[in-house]
């Protein structure tokens, strides 16, 4: 059943199926996924077809948005029980519009540049499949038109990056990064689930459009709206990486260099901030809420930017600088600067792709992920070297690539609420973005130095990769230049696509004045000139190892600890107190008196007291089988099949657990 459904214009516009954008790549997964055996090498052919087609089904759609149709929200009825109604639904606007262009096209890209990267692989086909099922379930999660809809996707999201990072599982640390990106997401989703579930008995639905409207027109208000807010920040600070949940980000560049990519563009990392995008009335009628995120976003760009300046992996440079920019769109959300934030977005999937698959492309030349098995690259890789330069310098907010436009934005909205109500927050904001901007510049080009000048370092004879990954590599340049002149100030028309409604207009200021925009550049020319004075010409001899500030260094080198943290203070004491006494219990316990052994062998010398040893223990384990089948068949009587009943209980206990902690 059709619960709402709009649109201006007479007739089926190309808006009203935008659901075949998200269908496409789940049908090439089944498609890549049975017939693996048969398609053999040519798997790519069914997965390119279908996310290239998305991108131009998502470019008409746009283009129809940006034409003056309306957007389009449609539902069906899943199940409903008295006033509980679960949907299964789209709604597409301008913000699920941005979303599906960066996704497709980023996606495209990166099933193209694959084919050369991934050529030969063993599991080419199972690659494949898990990037068509990763690139539909981002897809499935941005069109969303609820919240439940939504953790659908979002789940699917984790699975994929789960298979994905694993992909070489033969391998432990390839192993360990996935089941650690699963399991620390999955701290963050819990508390995104009890902020859906907060909302709806707040509000009274999932759906997100209707949230957002009861927030904007005060019905959503107070205590419960700041708690829903804060558990949904949650799953943000999971999916983001944001500080302390940004442990897994590293770890999992473990998987392909394309899949790198695609996480750190496009899907999986991004998910985060468009929760909070998509949420953003909610976010921003719970003050408290928005506070959290601008603080915790400021200390993330900072802690993640420090950490990229003593990588030696090429990889985990650029993965700390995506837990930086990262932090950049929330830190603009977080100051009431919803578009600037949203351009960020779209911006840095560009540049970031880019720089990832320029990576890939020297490391599928050279062997290598270190940067001290690299230099002199210039020479042999002109396309990557030039390609990457863009990347680098659109990263570090030089004018006029992308990152600059979108960069500054968030700093002159950061100076703007400075000035405005919010100054403390604001302050905070605005200083941690113009230190990681000198950073960020920092650390690229010390990258770029260590990876392309002086003399080439490693083994073996590099060379130029094949067209199919310095294609992808050249049109993600171009856009790199391009993409940001959509929202210059005045004349772009970005703004006007992405706004929010409101009484406050959260547009771009313009810079908020021309002086900012000319220090921010500053910063950035002054960083990349001590970069070069550090690591190329050597002029200035700092031994930060062994210095007045080694601390310092043994700090970022060991990652300020906190993997440590997890590991002593959670891990290591659910591994071995708790699952070695386990353990040892069934052992020597329960196995060892169904195999005639422990308490067997002592019933065995012992006579009378063994017997009655041996028939406790019967007794005990026989009961407890006997108590779980008791159990069982009273249990059996709650477990009718029906969902509803199910819904029903699941909705009760988590209003129980919301009224407990909304009193204590």
């Amino acid at each position: 059943m059709i619960l709402a459904q709009s649109s201006a214009t007479a007739g089926r516009a190309a808006t009203d199926f935008m659901w075949l954008v998200t269908l496409l790549p789940f049908l090439s997964a089944v498609i890549i996924g049975f017939g693996g055996k048969r398609l053999g090498g040519r798997a790519h052919i069914a997965g390119i077809a279908a996310v290239g087609g998305g991108l131009v089904l998502s470019l008409v759609g746009f283009y129809q948005l940006a034409a003056g149709n309306a957007t389009v929200e449609a539902s069906w009825v899943w199940f409903e029980l008295d006033s509980i109604e679960l949907e299964f639904g789209m709604n597409y606007d301008f913000l699920t519009g941005v979303m599906f262009v960066v996704v497709t096209t980023i996606s495209t890209l990166v099933h193209i540049y694959s084919v050369g990267y991934m050529h030969g692989d063993k599991r080419y086909t199972w690659f494949y499949t898990a990037l068509s099922l990763f690139t539909g379930s981002m897809l499935f999660l941005v069109i969303a038109n609820n919240l439940m809809q939504m953790f659908v996707g979002w789940e699917l999201v984790g699975v994929c990056s789960y298979f994905l990072i694993g992909h070489y599982w033969e391998e432990t640390d390839n192993s360990s990064a996935a089941i650690k990106a699963f399991i620390v997401t999955r701290v963050g989703d819990v508390g995104f689930l009890f902020g859906i579930f907060a909302l709806f008995i707040a509000g009274g639905t999932f759906n997100i459009p209707e949230l957002n409207l009861l927030a904007e027109e005060g019905e959503l208000t107070g205590t419960i709206a700041t708690v829903g807010a804060l558990l949904l920040f949650c799953g943000a600070v999971g999916k983001s990486a944001q500080v302390p949940l940004h442990v897994w980000l590293p770890d999992a560049m473990a998987g392909p260099t394309p899949v790198s990519a695609l996480i750190h563009a496009a899907t999986m990392v991004v998910a985060g901030v468009y929760l909070v995008a998509r949420m953003f009335i909610v976010f921003e009628h719970a003050p408290a809420a928005l506070n959290v995120v601008a603080i915790v976003a400021s200390i993330t760009m900072l802690i993640a930017a420090a950490l990229a300046l003593v990588q030696d992996d090429i990889k985990r440079v650029l993965a700390y600088s995506t837990v930086s920019q990262l932090a950049y769109m929330m830190a603009a959300l977080g100051v009431g600067a919803y578009t600037a934030g949203v351009f960020h977005l779209f911006t840095h999937a560009f540049f970031k792709a880019l720089l990832f698959l320029g990576a890939g492309s020297i490391i599928h030349a050279v062997h290598s992920n270190n940067m001290s098995d690299m230099g002199g690259l210039r020479k042999f890789m002109p396309t990557t070297f030039m390609t990457f330069i863009v990347g680098s310098l659109a990263l570090a907010g030089i004018f006029p690539l992308a990152g600059f436009f979108s960069k500054d934005e968030i700093i002159g909205e950061a100076l703007r609420a400075a000035s405005d109500e919010r100054q403390i927050v604001a302050w905070i904001v605005l200083i941690s973005a113009l230190i990681t901007a000198f950073l960020t510049a920092l650390y690229m080009t010390r990258a770029c130095v260590k990876t392309f000048f002086g003399a080439y370092r490693g083994h073996g004879h590099p060379h130029e990769s094949p067209r199919t990954m310095t294609v992808p590599l050249q049109i993600l340049a171009v856009g790199s230049v391009a993409v940001g002149f959509l929202g210059f100030p005045v004349v772009g028309p970005f703004p006007d696509w992405i706004n929010v409604p409101g009484e406050v207009h959260h547009g771009f200021s313009a810079f908020y004045n021309l002086a900012l925009p000319a220090i921010s550049v500053a910063v950035a020319l002054a960083a990349i000139w001590l970069g070069f004075q550090l690591f190329y010409f050597e002029r200035f001899k700092v031994d930060i190892r062994s210095g007045r500030f080694a601390w310092f260094y043994r700090l970022l080198e060991n990652k300020y600890y906190i993997d440590d943290i997890y590991l002593g203070g959670i891990v290591r004491p659910i591994q071995y107190p708790i699952a070695r006494a386990t353990n040892w219990i069934n052992q020597n316990v329960i196995d060892g008196v169904v195999n005639g052994t422990a308490w067997g062998t002592v019933a065995a010398g012992k006579g009378v007291y063994g017997v009655i040893d041996q028939r406790v223990v019967d007794f005990a384990v026989n009961g407890a089988a006997g108590l779980t089948g008791f159990s069982g068949g009273i249990l059996r009587y709650i477990q009718t099949g029906n969902v509803q009943r199910y819904a029903a209980f699941l909705f009760v206990a988590v209003a129980a657990f919301v009224a407990l902690f909304g009193l204590f």
